[in-house]
This record gives structure tokens, sequence and C-alpha cells, in this order.
């Protein structure tokens, strides 16, 4: 899980770095830490839609 959350924290880092927003009126890629916690997010749920068990839920 840890792996995830990094590799989305650097991912949206990296989509505020290189792509970011020219003009200073988005949102989420105007500020660092806002990309930063979006892209931890994204990757929280990419590990939650392909590695969560359903079987120990029952």
């Amino acid at each position: 899980m840890l792996i995830f959350l990094v590799v989305g924290a650097l991912a949206g880092y990296f989509y505020y770095l290189f792509i970011g927003c020219k003009y200073g009126t988005c949102p989420i890629t105007n500020n660092p830490y806002t990309s930063t916690f979006y892209g931890l997010l994204l990757g929280l749920g990419f590990y939650w839609a392909f590695f969560t068990d359903e079987k120990k839920k029952e």
C-alpha cells in the first residue's frame, strides 16, 4: 500500500511540476501540496480497486 501512496504522490507532484497551471486559476494544480495530496488519493484508490479482497468482508 505504501508503494501506491508514494507513486501517487510523486505522480501528483510531477503533474504539478511539468503540466501545472499556466495562469494560476486551477484550484488543484496551482499548489504543489494539493496536487501531491490528490495524487496520493488516486494512488490509494488504485490500491483499493486492485488489491482489496471482497471475500474478507463476508
